[in-house]
């Protein structure tokens, strides 16, 4: 193995260093794409290879080698400087390696994991019992795979280095600096190196090696001089250096040391002189009495110890004492077992042995219980043991005491059951008997019970069986055989000279056992009777290690070779023996764990075991599935164990919240995923305290609670969006689009994991699904304020942490979300009426107010809830305070952003103040850079939600959600269509349902939040079944828009269809533009819908109603210039205009208004530019204060030009295209006169002497057209010349009507414009006639001479034609003025109180004046004309 994959590197001194020491690389630097390739390499999986190397599954080999080639060059440690770029580089290369080997790609595509561990779920090895043996480099076939280290890997495919070898060939690899020189050669006898494997593993197996010549030297040189030197004197005194502090030391200090005790005598009986002075030990309560003398100088802290000391004396002389005396009743029972059959009496007096060190009242049972778990096996083989005191009252501290007497202390403990129970067991056993002998004998008797034990440990000879794996040698009786086994597999020894097996295992001397057995005279060997002293012996010495880790590698061993087992003979004694040695090993195990103190170690502030989960289950270091389903299965007898693995699993969750996804969080992850797994450990996992603490609050949630750290990973935590996108101001598109792409399959992989993990607890039984359910909704419950108008990030869950819960959900959506909607009817709408989880009752609802909503929920539903309806409204509640809240606050930050950049700007033009004054100049630069890394960290963490928003396949999912509520929403407001088994009839029923009318408002906002997001980002993700139904329920709630309160909503509705219209690659009209020209529902009743809505959107009842209306319907003028193609919405609009006229009437006054509006704020904006740009052009000694004023005000100006200008476009392109459809209909009485008026006026600006002020630079920057827009207002003229009333219109307005401008308009149509001269004929021609209209009406006026007031209209001054008395104010007015202005205020206009055109008095009287006044003055001017006639 090369020294960079050993982890070791070859000095010239011979002296090999940890490759962490010395990499070769601590002094090269790294770029920003270097130090990120690493971090983000490292924090894939090992087995991620398609997301190490950044492709797709569906990768061709020359995308593989393109992104091996790209990624290995920025990992390299040569070339990279950064802290694991050597890891990463290896990743990498490991990566390459099996995705560019068809058969590794195929078998990891097919089972995951690395295809040559023969461990790992890609492995071979259940079809070839020699798979996954240890391969060469050198070997032949797939069992000597080729297996080369990175560096040859990045030497082979950039070209560098040599690769020779086979049976007469020879490699040299010459590594990078600090890296060993290796040397592999040798002709036909001497091929390759060494490589060994064993047939099975375990104990008594042989161990084959071939090939090779002797053992591979490390390198003695720098120069790889493998020759060895003398020894020097000093050298070998180095080398004896350890055997002398070994064995030396220990003498001097046995002869210097004194045989008196530590500390003070004590003693346990009761109190006598000089032992008067009582103390009870604080953790178990045992009553000692010492010297008082004896401790008169001692502190708190040595009281303290001495107290610790007297405890585990007592303890230690009790385990001594029932040890001898079980061993001395399990001897007995062996002589009563007998050759041949059993002797009852010696049984049976065997059995009835009085044991003293038992005799314990019952009173103390549950203390003596404890106390017996608590005791420790080390002084029971220490050397230092003193002997008893010839009175047997006073002990030293390491002496024994005799039988103690506890006071009655009762104390509550968890049980420890290790043993099983058997059938011999006393029933006058007191409790203390039953604990000692379960947890020091494991129950032997249990394996003395066979009816072919012999008579003593050393001479029984049972039968054995031919079957099984493990064969007894040649001679072996089943004694030596079982001492073999257990030696081999706890590697255990209890001869001294033996420090290693076959296989250079290094094995644990138990002298304390053999002492034992040399005093018993018993044989020297392990049995299973004396095994759980030599566990505890062995586990007490373990040195670094801890006695968990020593045992749990026992623990695999003693596994593998029961296993062996299977499908033989299980009655072979044999399989009883490691059957008995497993159960051991379990037990003690568990005591590693509970009872540290057994083994000499103090009790962990961490749980024992959560190191051990947190590595791979197969090492020898992790629980393996056995082990857990073990452990698991003795929850009932063993109270420990419980409450050990869900500690476990909280301080992995304690842990986990201190980290982010830059870490190593995977673990941890799968850590919970293995656990999960066992339903009986998922039902205390979630009756655990911390899965749903009582007080958490939202910013709590993803710390405190058990589920919360692993939700809460995520990309957008703290510095891990800067990781992702590190420098983003400097990154061009695909740098940012490719980290998003990382960020994206990152993400995935861990989503998938926490569904896992979810749908394990779910389905564990019905507690844990409840508390799962809780859960969820104690996280959206908690965050309400995630969509307040100002969120306070402190006081709420991170975006990170509640995407995870809504994708998570969608996903548990999917199983019941089929293309049929055949289980659409199990979600009950009656939910919300049964004390539901999600919490509504502050929710705004769709069409109710507070008090309405109140009364309804107040009604309790019956019946009860199913998991359907319980997931469908969470997920619904979790895409409101989700996914939504995380795309408000990307379009809020965009904002900011922007305005952050201008502030930028505003500050660095005061940079030159402080040019002269450096300390000023350091503190401005200091102020400006830490907000431009507020700018860069904001920067980082949009382009960080973009990455997790713009996934693919989780939008496809909350469009597959959204269209099941969308069916469900069609469901409940029209229950008879059952849709879509049956088409919807709109408009909706005037009777609105009331579950409907108080459904929280955000079920029907979480749909149109979902779509705008989509439409606006990935439309082409949404499909032709998606696109109908979408366009359904917004033509629907459009329609019938009086089933929707929010203005706000229904204008989310139609920004969907806009954007739907929008073009992207080959589709003209978007994804929504060919549907809504050809679906009937649309055809029928789309144009409808969005006059409605023009016209309710005029009052919205919010502070920016007047801003907000001329936005949306900006929108819905963008729909109708779509759809108008299609003759039928035409003939919809002439049908609009003459069944519903007011109807019509109203939405064109309303159009109209907003053409003059927008005309007028546009056209003065660009004349306040045009002044304003001359004053500052022509004013350069003007005062600062006043140039910042007008530059303001210009910059103000050209802002609202810009803003008005795009809307003025868009509303004069509509008026054109309406006038020209129905010009009858824009020439009624109420409407004509302000639709010439406004034409008159806007045509004067455009080409009279003001057109001048008109002139800005750029024009084109604001949208601003001048020839198009005069086009536009020209053709209006042209579409309504042909009518009279219009005609009449124009002449009457005598403010703006001037023939001059349109003889120049008629030479703007000619010169610029180049209009047909057909057209200019025909505008020309209609000049004319707007001037002979003009003569013949101020003729008329003429006529008619001195109107009297009470004939003119009091708002217009014009004749009346037909008046009107208004029913409140008695004023009389003309009914096309006082229509006209009910068109725009619903109110009396002389005082403002309600009024509708259906009130007001024909005033007959007066009209019958008019037309009485009129014929006279027209009968005057006859008169006149005959008159002069004659004359």
């Amino acid at each position: 193995m090369p020294a960079t994959t050993s982890g070791a590197n070859a000095t010239p001194n011979g002296s090999a260093k940890s490759r962490d020491h010395n990499q070769g690389n601590q002094d090269k630097k790294y770029t920003d794409d270097q130090k990120a390739a690493v971090i983000r390499v490292r924090r894939c999986s090992a087995t991620a290879f398609y997301e190490i190397l950044g492709i797709e599954k569906t990768a061709s080999d020359a995308e593989i080698k393109k992104a091996y080639r790209k990624l290995s060059l920025l990992t390299h440690p040569d070339k990279n400087g950064y802290e694991g770029a050597d890891e990463a580089f290896k990743l990498v290369s490991r990566a390459f390696q099996v995705l560019s080997d068809s058969d590794k790609k195929s078998k990891f595509d097919r089972f995951g994991g690395d295809p040559d561990n023969r461990f790992g779920p890609g492995s071979a090895s259940s079809a070839s019992p020699f798979s996954g043996f240890a391969r060469s480099p050198g070997g032949r076939g797939p069992m000597f795979e080729d297996e080369i280290s990175p560096e040859e890997l990045f030497n082979r495919f950039f070209g560098g280095g040599g690769v020779g070898g086979g049976p007469f060939g020879k490699i040299d690899i010459d590594a990078k600096k600090d890296h060993a020189n290796l040397t592999r050669g040798g002709g036909m006898f001497d091929t390759g190196p060494q490589f060994v494997f064993n047939l099975g593993g375990g104990p008594g197996i042989r161990v084959h090696q071939f090939g090779g010549g002797r053992p591979r030297r490390r390198p003695r040189d720098a120069n790889g001089n493998n020759e060895e030197s003398p020894q020097s004197a000093l050298s070998a005194l180095s080398n004896l250096l350890p055997l002398l502090i070994l064995f030396v030391l220990p003498l001097l200090s046995s002869i210097f040391s004194s045989s008196t005790p530590s500390g003070p005598s004590f003693r346990f009986h009761s109190p006598e002189p000089p032992y008067t002075e009582k103390r009870t030990t604080p953790r178990l309560k045992v009553d000692y009495y010492l010297n008082p003398n004896d401790v008169t100088d001692y502190s708190g802290r040595k009281m303290k110890e001495l107290d610790h000391r007297a405890e585990n004396n007592y303890v230690t002389n009790l385990q001594y004492d029932c040890q001898i005396e079980m061993r001395t009743r399990n001897r007995m029972m062996e002589d009563a077992q007998g050759w041949f059959f059993q002797d009852v009496d010696k049984m049976r007096e065997a059995r009835n042995y009085d044991m003293k060190s038992y005799s314990l009242s019952e009173a103390d049972k549950i203390r003596n219980k404890r106390l017996a778990k608590l005791g420790s096996q080390n002084s029971v083989v220490s050397k230092n043991a003193g002997e008893q005191s010839t009175d047997g009252s006073s002990v030293s501290q390491s002496s024994k005491p005799p039988a103690p007497q506890v006071a009655n202390h009762e104390q509550t403990a968890p049980k420890i059951n290790v043993a099983k129970p058997t059938e011999n067991s006393n029933p006058n056993e007191t409790s203390l008997n039953q604990a000692v002998r379960k947890q020091f004998t494991g129950d032997a008797e249990r394996m003395n019970m066979s009816a072919t034990s012999g008579n003593s440990r050393s001479s029984r000879k049972l039968p054995t069986s031919t079957e099984g794996r493990s064969t007894p040698r040649t001679g072996e009786t089943l004694a030596e055989w079982e001492d073999r086994t257990l030696s081999g597999v706890f590697r255990l020894s209890v001869d001294p000279n033996v420090k290693q097996d076959a296989q250079g295992h290094h094995l644990y001397c138990t002298q304390g056992v053999r002492e034992e057995l040399e005093e018993q005279g018993e044989p020297i060997r392990l049995s299973t009777s004396i095994l759980d002293q030599a566990l505890v012996e062995a586990g007490s010495n373990t040195g670094k290690a801890t006695p968990l880790e020593y045992l749990l590698g026992c623990w695999k061993r003693v596994s593998r070779q029961l296993r062996s087992y299977k499908g033989q003979n299980v009655d072979d004694a044999k399989f009883e023996i490691i059957k008995e040695a497993r159960r051991l090993c379990m037990s003690y195990c568990i005591f590693a764990v509970t009872i540290p103190d057994m083994f000499g170690r103090e009790q962990s502030a961490i749980n024992p075991l959560v190191p051990h989960l947190l590595v791979d289950p197969e090492d020898d270091k992790g629980l393996c599935h056995e082990f857990l389903t073990e452990a698991i299965t003795r929850i009932p007898e063993d109270d420990t164990i419980q409450p050990i693995l869900v500690g476990a699993v909280e301080d992995l969750s304690g842990q986990l919240a201190t980290k982010t996804m830059n870490d190593d969080y995977r673990s941890y992850l799968g850590a919970l995923r293995n656990l999960v797994r066992y339903p009986g450990l998922v039902k205390a996992i979630a009756q655990s305290p911390r899965f749903l603490p009582p007080s958490a609050t939202a910013a709590d949630l993803e710390a405190t609670t058990l589920l919360g750290p692993f939700f809460a990973i995520s990309p957008l935590q703290g510095e891990v969006t800067t990781t992702y996108f590190s420098s983003p101001k400097t990154r061009d598109r695909n740098f940012i689009t490719n980290s998003q792409r990382a960020l994206r399959m990152s993400l995935s992989t861990h989503q998938q994991d926490l569904l896992d993990i979810v749908n394990h607890i779910i389905k564990a039984d019905k507690d844990s699904r409840e508390r799962m359910l809780d859960w969820f909704a104690l996280c959206v419950n908690s965050n309400h304020k995630r969509r307040a108008m100002q969120v306070d990030e402190k006081q709420v869950s991170s975006d990170g942490f509640m995407i995870n819960l809504t994708v998570c959900l969608d996903q548990l959506c999917e199983p019941f979300m089929d293309a049929q909607f055949t289980k659409i009817d199990r979600i009950d709408v009656d939910y919300l009426r049964r004390t539901p989880r999600v919490d509504i009752k502050e929710e705004t609802k769709l069409n109710a107010d507070q008090g309405a909503s109140d009364n309804f929920y107040n009604r309790p539903a019956e019946g009860q809830s199913n998991f359907i309806s319980e997931i469908f409204f969470l997920t619904l509640a979790a895409h409101h305070y989700g996914s939504e809240a995380a795309n408000n606050k990307m379009s809020q930050l965009e904002k900011d952003l922007k305005r952050m950049e201008k502030h930028i700007e505003e500050i660095e033009l005061d940079r030159h103040k402080f040019v002269n004054d450096p300390l000023r100049l350091r503190m401005f630069e200091n102020a400006v850079n830490k907000f431009k890394d507020q700018i860069e960290k904001g920067l980082s963490y949009k382009y960080a939600v973009q990455g997790v928003l713009l996934d693919d396949q989780n939008q496809l999912r909350t469009m597959q959600f959204m269209r099941y509520v969308i069916v469900w929403l069609f469901r409940l407001v029209a229950p008879a269509s059952q849709f879509p088994k049956k088409p919807l009839k709109l408009p909706l029923a005037l009777d609105q349902p009331e579950v409907f009318k108080c459904l929280p408002e955000y079920f029907l906002e979480d749909v149109v939040g979902a779509y705008r997001f989509v439409m606006l980002n990935m439309p082409w993700n949404i499909s032709s079944t998606q696109s109908d139904e979408l366009i359904m329920i917004c033509i629907t709630f459009l329609r019938s828009s009086e089933y929707i309160k929010n203005p706000y909503l229904k204008a989310g509705l139609v920004t969907i269809m806009c954007h739907g219209i929008w073009p992207i690659p080959n589709r003209s009209k978007g994804v929504l533009g060919d549907m809504l020209c050809s679906l009937p529902i649309a055809t029928e009743h789309l144009l409808h819908a969005l006059m409605k809505f023009y016209i309710e959107v005029e009052n919205t009842g919010a502070h920016t109603q007047f801003y907000d209306k001329f936005n949306i319907r900006y929108e819905i003028f963008q729909i109708i210039k779509c759809i108008w193609s299609n003759p039928l919405y035409r003939e919809e609009l002439d049908r609009e205009s003459k069944v519903n006229v007011d109807f019509f009437v109203r939405f064109v006054n309303l159009l109209l208004n907003d053409v003059t509006f927008v005309l007028d704020e546009s056209l003065s904006a660009f004349q306040q530019i045009h002044s304003l740009s001359n004053e500052l052009k022509m004013s350069q000694n003007i005062e600062q204060a006043i140039r910042t004023e007008k530059e303001e005000a210009l910059s103000a100006a050209q802002g609202k030009a810009k803003s008005y200008m795009q809307l003025t476009n868009e509303t004069v392109a509509m008026l054109k295209l309406f006038t020209k459809a129905l010009a009858d209909s824009f020439t009624m009485p109420e409407i004509v006169q302000r639709l010439a008026d406004m034409l008159d006026y806007n045509l004067d600006v455009m080409v009279g002497p003001k057109r001048k002020d008109l002139v800005v630079e750029n024009p084109k920057e604001y949208g601003f057209q001048p020839g198009v827009l005069l086009g536009d207002i020209v053709d209006v003229y042209l579409n309504l010349g042909k009518k009279d009333a219009f005609v009449t219109a124009v002449a009457r307005d005598g403010r703006s009507y001037k023939p001059a401008n349109f003889d120049e308009a008629t030479r703007f149509l000619s010169t610029k414009l180049h209009r047909p001269p057909q057209e200019v004929h025909e505008w020309t021609a209609l000049g004319q006639k707007f001037k002979k209209a003009k003569e013949v009406d101020d003729q008329a006026e003429e006529d008619l001479g001195e109107i009297p007031d009470d004939f003119l209209d009091p708002l217009i001054y014009t004749l009346m034609e037909d008046p009107v008395i208004l029913p409140t104010s008695k004023t009389t007015i003309d009914r096309s003025t006082i229509r006209s202005h009910l068109l725009s205020d619903p109110n009396d206009p002389f005082n403002r109180s309600p009024l509708k055109i259906e009130d007001v008095i024909p005033d007959t009287e007066l009209k019958a004046k008019i037309e009485a006044f009129k014929l006279e003055k027209r009968g005057a001017k006859s008169a006149n004309v005959m008159d002069t006639s004659s004359g």
